[in-house]
């Protein structure tokens, strides 16, 4: 399923999103092989910084981490990026500083070294400053565009989940001349908090990542998508092609995967791709822009939707689950199970839908 992004033509809309299994030449080119559309380099900044110990924590439905940035000098990255290019393959390098100056200097040496783009990460949940940064749509409009006019390759800037006013920094983007921007970073978190030590998880706030911040990104991308007419790549929680597809839908040209590979390697980029394609070629659907935003004809504001009657059913009046699922989370006391019977009262039915998500069965639908 092809798709084109900055200008550029990928093959597939799957892209390996900056972190550390792209950090240095032989990292990316295991994310090329394994047949992504393109790959980002772990963020590069001016001065390499070492790692703390531990970095990176997971209870089992999101990952926390405090890593950084590159440990490469800017000036290594000539050789990675020539090992990465070796053969065929998209590169972005991604990029970090606190003035437009320092990220037009990166910019322009990422480009001399091959990039194929630039993404210029504008945030950081690690820290105070950048995260300032990424809510000023002013400050993101000079930095992008001082690095625009420095450079011919295209530039995206990754924007945080954390602003507020999405919709305008990605205005600011567009204005400034970006080619497009990828939604959305990490969000800022605290993993969890060991009871008996007091000890945090992570010794400190970090970028949340995986599964659960999916739905943000979705409504973020969303929210650009019908605001800003600007290619967007949707990044958060995509460990599937369905999630992959559930960005495109909803307005995104491609996606970013960082997640899934640092927990399940990078054969599950192959997969993701594999399963993509395949349900491309069952509905005919070669190119991405087919299906992209079909999802947002369906999304309204809360203003536009009407309150009509609406009550729940049930399919089947029969059930022999144990779980009772439906019956403890009706909070208008709607449903009763007897003798493996179902019983469900209209008159306390309100039309909230939650059985219908909670039924393991699917045994109930809304009726208008």
């Amino acid at each position: 399923m092809k798709t084109e992004f900055l200008g550029l033509k990928l093959k597939n809309p799957i892209i390996v999103a900056a972190g550390p299994w792209n950090r240095d030449g032989k990292s990316i080119r295991k994310g090329i092989t394994a047949g992504a559309g393109a790959v980002i380099t772990e963020t590069i900044v001016s001065d390499a910084l070492l790692d703390v110990r531990p970095r990176i924590a997971y209870n089992g439905q999101g990952a926390q981490n405090i890593r950084l940035y590159s440990d490469i000098q800017v000036e290594g990255w000539q050789r990675e990026m020539d090992i990465a290019k070796s053969k065929e393959g998209l590169v972005i390098a991604s990029i970090s500083a606190h003035t437009p100056s320092e990220l037009a200097y990166l910019a322009m040496k990422m480009e001399k070294f091959g990039a194929d783009a630039i993404e210029l990460g504008i945030s950081s949940p690690m820290g105070e400053s950048l995260e300032v940064v990424a809510s000023d749509a002013e400050r993101v409009f000079e930095m992008t565009k001082e690095v625009v006019q420095n450079i011919k390759i295209p530039v995206m800037v990754k924007l945080s989940q954390n602003a507020t006013n999405i919709s305008r920094v990605a205005k600011a983007v567009k204005k400034a001349g970006g080619s497009g921007v990828s939604a959305i970073n990490t969000v800022r978190c605290i993993l969890g908090v060991d009871i008996e030590t007091a000890e945090p998880t992570l010794s400190t706030y970090g970028g949340y990542s995986g599964a659960p911040i999916r739905p943000l990104g979705l409504a973020s991308v969303a929210t650009i998508a019908q605001t800003v007419d600007v290619p967007i790549c949707g990044i958060g929680g995509i460990g599937n092609y369905k999630n992959a597809l559930e960005y495109i839908m909803l307005g995104a040209s491609a996606v970013q995967i960082g997640t899934s590979v640092m927990l399940n390697g990078f054969s599950c980029i192959t997969e993701i791709v594999e399963d993509l394609e395949r349900w491309g070629e069952e509905r005919d659907i070669k190119e991405v822009k087919t299906i992209k935003g079909k999802a947002l004809n369906n999304l309204k504001s809360f203003e536009e939707i009407k309150i009509e009657p609406v009550v729940s059913r049930i399919n089947d009046e029969i059930c022999i689950l144990d779980c009772e699922d439906c019956v403890k989370s009706c909070i208008y006391g709607a449903i009763e199970k007897k003798n493996n019977e179902m019983i469900l009262s209209s008159e306390r039915c309100t039309g909230c839908g939650l059985c219908i998500c909670v039924c393991p069965e699917k045994k109930f639908r809304l009726d208008w």
